[in-house]
């Protein structure tokens, strides 16, 4: 299908953007028209209401007056003295004419006496104020008025709220009028009007409304006796008339729309062949820049937006042109740096897939560059972390690169071939999408660290063997000499067996670094009783102690629940602990080891009185790193190789528990927390 060109798009959007806002306009407009159409019908009837409502108070304050007129008559007072009833009749007519009422009557002890007009229930009416009464069928207004000069004697004037009255009250507000009984209304339910008349019946306070099924605008106000409604007085208007004329609006707003509409359509036709040329001829030369022809000059373009945009192409077709030359060249030289230096580079994106890998990069390895594009790096390097982890989540070097500014690691990486290669990665922090690593290879130094590693586990076996004897010798031969009373040989034999057992601890070290860093340090899982390992570990460092005159103190709570790990493991994590205290804490000072049972976890710790956590050491976590020692003034003479620690840490995090150092106001707490067994039972 052919595309629409540029001509036809412009007079498309031209004449679509006009007639979506003309048909957003007529929408509007004519939901607009409605609603004002209603709310002005709506107030014009509400307020003939209103009128109308007026027009019966006014009535009935006619009626009123007529009937006070009427008793302070001196004529009627004079023939009612003479007793002349047809006197009485003619001029009750007379009064009633001139007074426009329905009627009007005389009564003396409530009972008429002489009457004018249609023959109505007086005595009903005697005491009526001006208030609308049902007569008959109908409503009336009537008042009574005693007549001042004869006791007894009561004047009554009615005027009807017929169908007259209704017409004078439509011609006075302009609508139709009428004025209807309050149970006649409630009575018709099947009269559309219904609703809003019992509205006003049941509140007592104006209804309006639009009645689509009766096609009127409805207002209805009631009248009120007593607090009582007795009748309601309503006006309506036509919706047919108020149609008619929001229909007429909407019809010329309709053909203003189309006028415009054919206006903007030809003005886009003659605005669209007037631009299409030009933007034709720059359309050609951007593809042609786009397709990598440089050389060709853009073509000059009339007038001032588009020749200033015919400019400013030309311009940087210009800029490009040297720019890519630029980058060929540099392209060149660093293609050539690349691939004469030995390391290997290899470049990745944010998502760390492969982007670019050197011939020495591919060399190390033994993987083809083009098959390598594109793959998760972890996926191509395969390294391998501790527990044969890959660290590509938790201590991934790109990663880190991008928050640290550039990290150096080493890798042991599993090759395709089934070898293993240790490189060190260093990561260059990211440039927009890309990122730098440059590999070099360690295999050869891992070697050395292996051989090294052999050669002091091999020396530290061939320590420990003639120590354990030493040890066993020298504690004969203290058991002897306890017997004797040689002391001065006594304490010789003490200081033999305290440095054995610091030589023990430390070829035990040793040996369980050895076996930490060749990933060997595995751990059998059974059942351990703490007290018992607390209980081995005091025993052993007994003699440490006593040198120094330090006092071990234990408690711990009973029972202590059991927890699954290597017992021989952990008596070492507490030899270390306690070791580490006796060098630290002062002379004459005492030891303690406690413990508590927490959530889901057993806490253990030994607690001395010494210097306490070096200065600005948060947590002590530095002092958990491998060959690291206090820096302090309190440092021991015998500081030892800076490897209890971090072999403690390794052997509880092994057991799934963590290790940390305590500030205490007076030395320092080691707590070591290990997870609990949990039976069945209680799972």
């Amino acid at each position: 299908m052919r595309r629409p060109g540029f001509r036809t798009l412009l007079v498309g959007l031209n004449a679509g953007l006009v007639l979506l806002a003309i048909l957003a306009l007529v929408l509007t407009g004519s939901e607009l028209l409605e609603r004002l159409a209603d709310e002005q019908a709506l107030a014009r009837v509400d307020l003939a209401g209103v009128a109308a409502r007026q027009a019966v108070e006014r009535s009935a304050g006619d009626v009123r007056t007529s009937a006070r007129l009427l008793a302070e008559r001196p004529t009627v007072d004079r023939l009612l003295r003479e007793r002349d009833a047809a006197q009485l009749a003619a001029f009750l007519e007379r009064f009633r004419r001139t007074s426009g009422l329905s009627g009007c009557a005389l009564l003396i002890d409530g009972r008429p006496l002489v009457a004018a007009g249609p023959p109505l229930p007086w005595e009903a009416l005697a005491g009526s104020r001006g208030q609308p009464v049902t007569v008959g069928g109908g409503l009336a207004l009537a008042a009574a008025s005693p007549l001042p000069a004869l006791p007894g004697a009561v004047a009554v004037t009615a005027a009807a709220l017929d169908e007259a009255f209704v017409r004078r009250a439509a011609g006075q507000v302009g609508l139709p009028v009428d004025v209807i009984a309050a149970p006649e209304a409630l009575a018709r339910t099947d009269d559309p009007r219904w609703v809003l008349r019992s509205d006003a019946v049941e509140t007592g306070r104006p209804a309006r409304g639009r009645l689509e099924e009766a096609g009127l605008y409805l207002a209805v106000r009631p009248v009120q006796v007593a607090g009582e409604v007795v009748a309601l007085v309503e006006a309506s208007l036509s919706t047919a008339g108020v149609q008619a004329s929001v229909a007429a609006l909407e019809r010329q707003l309709l053909l203003l729309s189309a006028v415009v509409a054919g206006v903007a359509i030809l003005s886009g036709l003659v605005l669209g062949r007037r631009l299409a040329r030009p933007v034709r001829s720059l359309t050609v030369a951007a593809s042609r820049i786009g397709g990598g022809d440089l050389s060709t000059p853009v073509p000059r373009a009339a007038g001032p937006e588009l020749g200033t945009l015919a400019t400013t192409m030309e311009e940087m077709r210009r800029h490009l042109l040297r720019l890519t030359s630029e980058l060929r060249r540099q392209q060149a030289e660093g293609e050539a740096i690349l691939t004469g230096i030995v390391e290997g580079v290899l470049s990745v994106d944010r998502d760390r897939r492969i982007r670019y890998l050197n011939p020495q990069a591919a060399a190390i390895l033994k993987i083809d560059p083009q098959e390598t594009l594109g793959r998760f790096c972890g996926d191509v390097l395969n390294p391998a972390g501790p527990g044969g982890v890959r660290p590509c989540h938790e201590h991934c070097p790109i990663l880190h690169a991008r928050f640290r500014g550039g990290t150096s690691s080493v890798e042991h990486l599993q090759l395709a071939d089934g070898t293993r290669r240790s490189v060190v990665i260093t990561s260059a922090p990211p440039t927009e999408d890309r990122q730098v690593l440059v590999l070099r290879d360690e295999t050869d130094l891992e070697a050395a660290r292996r051989l090294r590693d052999a050669v002091l586990a091999n020396i530290s076996h061939e320590f420990k063997t003639p120590l354990s004897a030493q040890l066993a010798s020298i504690e004969l031969l203290r058991e002897r000499l306890e017997e004797t009373e040689d002391k001065e040989s006594g304490a010789l034999v003490q200081s033999l067996e305290r440095g054995s057992l610091r030589l023990t601890q430390l070829i035990d070290n040793l040996l369980e670094s050895v076996r930490i860093e060749a990933g060997e340090a595995s751990v059998r899982r059974r059942p351990v009783a703490l007290d018992e390992v607390v209980e081995e570990a005091v025993t052993l460092t007994a003699p440490l102690l006593a040198q120094r005159g330090q006092t071990p103190e234990v408690d711990l709570p009973y029972p202590l629940p059991e927890v699954r790990g290597d017992a021989p493991r952990l008596i070492q994590v507490f030899v270390n602990l306690l070791a580490n205290a006796n060098k630290y804490a002062p002379e004459g000072s005492v030891i303690r080891v406690g413990g508590a049972v927490e959530q889901g976890a057993v806490a253990l710790w030994v607690e001395d009185e010494g210097p306490g956590l070096p200065k600005g050491e948060e947590g002590g976590r530095s002092l958990f790193a491998r060959f690291v020692r206090s820096a302090g003034d309190d440092e021991p003479e015998q500081s030892g190789m800076g490897l209890g620690l971090w072999i403690v840490q390794s052997i509880v995090e092994r057991h799934g528990g963590t290790v940390d150092a305590e500030p205490r106001p007076v030395g320092t707490r080691m707590v070591v927390r290990l997870p609990r067994q949990i039976s069945k039972e209680v799972a």
